[in-house]
């Protein structure tokens, strides 16, 4: 499933639902993108600057996200039909919110995760300004035991220090076992590559940028 872009393609997000149960989930008829992340990796800002709009809500209280969103993409125009939809998922790791995040996860994300056949890549993001968390180590082995390819981005990576960039995605690297895509959702650094990796696993090719 899939198209061929052109460079000159815009990528539109429509807002479709946000679900608290796996009855509410949209059909799986589109190629679908998870975003996971800790409560404040900056997983909204991110989106919004995916798609060059401001449709995830991003909030002052990480881990106020207690629901699975979809948003449908469409590429070109508008009124196109969508080519493949983006799933934000709630938050995870952070401390004020773990043990209720942790009663909810099993009702509706674990059964995403392990059961939905429309789900073609999981994007784990990292905070590239902080050091490795555990709670990310498990995120990406858990998906990788269900199954799942997984791409990690490391977003902030604009409070990372130039010179100190290559020695923290070497260190993500040997961390998660994969590298990283170092990401800003305040200077666009990385968004283009991110955003290759997400079409490609969708079986759509991007032959250059797209328009914002």
């Amino acid at each position: 499933m899939g198209a061929s872009p052109s460079g000159a393609d815009r990528a539109f997000a429509t807002f479709l639902l946000s679900a608290v149960d796996p009855s509410q989930f949209p059909k799986p008829d589109l190629p679908e993108i998870a975003f996971l992340g800790r409560s404040n990796v900056g997983k909204s800002s991110l989106l919004n600057a995916l798609v060059g709009a401001k449709v995830a809500f991003t909030s002052g209280t990480p881990g106020r996200t207690r629901t699975v969103s979809f948003f449908d993409i469409a590429l070109g125009s508008g009124k196109a039909a969508p080519v493949l939809r983006l799933a934000d998922l709630p938050g995870y790791g952070w401390a004020k919110i773990s043990r209720s995040a942790a009663r909810e996860w099993p009702k509706f994300v674990d059964p995403y995760l392990s059961e939905r056949e429309s789900l073609c890549l999981c994007v784990v993001l990292v905070d590239a300004s902080v050091p490795p968390q555990d709670s990310d180590h498990y995120m990406v082995n858990r998906l990788r035991e269900a199954g799942r390819r997984v791409v990690v981005a490391a977003t902030k990576v604009d409070k990372v220090p130039r010179s100190k960039v290559v020695t923290v995605m070497n260190g993500l690297k040997v961390f998660l076992g994969q590298s990283p895509v170092p990401v800003s959702s305040r200077t666009d650094d990385g968004v283009l590559d991110l955003w290759r990796q997400v079409l490609g696993s969708a079986g759509i090719a991007m032959k250059g940028g797209l328009k914002r």
